[in-house]
């Protein structure tokens, strides 16, 4: 479970790659298969079959069961609208008497307001906009049903972030072993029989399952489970975003029932290592970035063999980023992803709304030095770029293939070099897309520049302001200062593109000043419209990140982990300010909340908090200050 609007896009890498190297390869996205199977008319009977049964439901599940007849008839109604076969059901869904309303529809409530007429979301949408209005109320709607998902099915269940406690930094195999142990619930069988109706389908030897996040993690191993139960002769191989970063020290031998192999890292040249080893072509000690299961005899004196965990690196060159081919969407449903809009703000609703072809400009980040990521790891401290020519000769490919022109491009932080060259390249064959993807808010994004990017088709674009604060700013090494973030943004949106920053609070050393300072900031950033959108963050320190290399650079000192056999991420500190990071936490999310609506620019930054906290030491026009120093140095 990642997005349902649009696919991850390793699968479509790897699939392009594959085909490019002669492999007869297919993907599958059981995610969307899975939230297809349970939304349905099909599904909803089955989970009212099972919740009805319950001798104590919850009030939640009481009132679906109530309702069930109007869910029946109205959610393959509603997922063909948010598939956009359906877009005329929106005046029936709009008029607030079509669909049924669970606890999620008294969110509406924050919206009221005594000038509009009653309409809760006269604000948002004016007279106008019918089908986002209608994607709204659709998309409380699924969030209901999640609810009863999780309240009456499976507790662990979300459309993003299934069950991911089970996996996230856990150093043992236990929990996921656990729950893996327990009869199916109706999620489980659901996945089970369209894991085993694909495996029919395409009569595979070798399935590869990508597993990006921790809250992909339980269902991929349900899906290998389900696949050694039926085909124990069917290879299965685990890579990935969660496997390249929390599970490079496995020593757990029980990952091995479910999975033969698991590969680190791009997954291009250990699975041309791999398919030569199958084909008999390579000796399994030339395995690349690969974990095996070895027996190996416990004593001289013994015949009885035990197991360990082997990893495999034999030394052999990355396929460089120009070779690695152009993602194919074929075999996925790109016509059955459901477009939602569960965020009301133009910028945020981004990552939900609509169908993105997903690209990387370049391999890693051409920056890497910021402390708070995981520089160490290859996906961001290995920089390959390609040309531009290149580039937009995939852009071009994509767009023939899937008949879509918007682009969201992946990336770390997207090269400024690379990106201008792309545009140029872009508007030089007239090839008109939409795009967004994320950046530094660095220097080099002058407005001419920007300007650029906007003719180019450049919508939105995100970086990271993270801790609003020049003192720490330096100390995390992000290379840029408030003022001149202040001044990128305005260039961004002084030529239409929206502009989303990604904040972070609880860095070490930083102090109740420190964080009440960059709320002010924030606001400020706001105010003056250089941003449109942003997102809190809580940090957390990371093995593989310079503050968890080098704690003591930081002022902080790390708390030892326990023994580790799986999986291996977040480290706790102790940070010798002791501030309490969760409760300003509260307040930082609802003033970005009010911020993002329009609300609340003018209150004392003090007011968002709960608890007693200092007045903020920046002045109140800062950010104006710098932007108009700005416009004179310009002249």
């Amino acid at each position: 479970m990642t997005q349902l609007n649009t696919p991850y896009p390793s699968t479509a890498y790897l699939t392009g790659f594959l085909r490019s190297r002669g492999v007869d390869a297919v993907q599958e996205d059981l995610a969307l298969a899975l939230v297809l199977n349970l939304l349905s008319s099909t599904g909803l009977q089955n989970v009212y079959q099972q919740v009805k049964e319950n001798p104590k439901p919850s009030r939640l599940v009481r009132k679906f069961c109530e309702q069930f007849d109007n869910y029946l008839a109205t959610i393959d109604r509603v997922i063909a609208f948010l598939q956009g076969r359906d877009p005329t059901l929106a005046h029936r869904i709009n008029s607030r008497m079509f669909l049924p309303e669970g606890a999620r529809f008294d969110s509406l409530e924050v919206y009221e307001d005594e000038d509009d007429g009653g309409d809760p979301l006269g604000w948002a949408f004016g007279a106008l906009g019918v089908q986002d209005r209608a994607r709204h109320f659709a998309t409380l709607y699924l969030s209901d049903l999640a609810d009863v998902l999780r309240e009456g099915i499976d507790p662990r269940f979300e459309f993003v972030r299934y069950a991911e406690s089970l996996a996230a930094s856990q150093p043992t195999f236990d929990p996921l072993a656990d729950a893996l142990s327990e009869p199916m619930n109706l999620v489980d069988r659901n996945l089970r029989d369209l894991t085993l109706a694909a495996i029919s389908r395409h009569l595979p030897n070798l399935v590869l399952v990508s597993v990006p996040f921790p809250g992909n993690v339980y269902a991929a191993f349900r899906i290998a489970q389900a696949i050694k139960s039926e085909h124990p002769d069917v290879i299965t191989v685990l890579g990935g975003g969660f496997v390249n970063t929390e599970l490079r020290e496995i020593t757990e031998t029980r990952l091995f029932d479910y999975f033969d192999y698991i590969t680190l890292d791009d997954g291009e040249r250990p699975l041309l290592a791999l398919l030569e080893h199958l084909r008999g072509e390579r000796p399994r000690g030339q395995l690349v970035r690969t974990f095996v299961r070895e027996s190996v005899r416990e004593t001289e004196s013994t015949t009885s063999n035990s197991c360990e965990v082997q990893y495999i690196n034999h030394p052999e060159p990355n396929v460089p980023f120009a070779e690695v081919g152009t993602p194919t969407w074929d075999g996925l449903p790109v016509d059955q992803y459901l477009s939602t809009l569960d965020m009301l703000n133009p910028m945020h609703r981004l990552w939900s709304d609509g169908r993105w072809n997903k690209l990387t400009i370049a391999h890693g980040c051409y920056w890497k030095k910021c402390s708070f990521c995981d520089v160490t790891l290859d996906y961001i401290g290995r920089y390959d770029g390609v040309a531009a020519t290149t580039l937009v000769d995939r852009i071009e490919a994509i767009i023939q293939e899937t008949g879509q022109t918007g682009f969201h491009f992946v990336d770390e932080a997207a090269p400024p070099k690379a990106l201008k060259a792309m545009a140029e390249e872009l508007l030089r064959r007239n090839v008109t897309v939409s795009w967004w993807g994320n950046i530094r808010f660095e220097k080099s994004f002058t407005p001419e520049l920007c300007e650029l990017l906007a003719d180019s088709g450049c919508i939105a674009i995100s970086g990271g302001l993270e801790v609003a604060s020049d003192r720490l700013l330096k100390l995390m090494k992000k290379g840029v200062s408030v003022d001149q973030v202040a001044r990128v943004t305005r260039a961004f949106t002084d030529v239409g593109i929206l502009v989303h920053a990604y904040l972070m609070y609880g860095f070490p050393t930083q102090t109740v000043q420190d964080t009440v300072d960059a709320l002010e900031y924030v606001r400020q950033l706001f105010e003056e419209g250089c941003i449109q959108s942003g997102f809190f963050h809580r940090f957390t320190c990371t093995v593989h990140s310079p503050v968890g290399k080098n704690p003591e650079e930081y002022g902080i000192q790390l708390i030892p982990l326990p023994e580790v056999s799986f999986a291996k991420n977040d480290i706790d500190f102790i940070d010798p300010t002791g501030v309490n990071h969760d409760s300003l936490g509260v307040g930082l999310n609802k003033a970005l909340y009010n911020f993002m609506h329009g609300v609340g620019l003018e209150a004392d930054i003090r007011s968002w908090f709960e608890s007693r906290v200092p007045r903020s030491r920046v002045n109140r026009d800062f950010i104006a200050q710098a932007l108009n120093q700005n416009k004179s140095n310009r002249r």
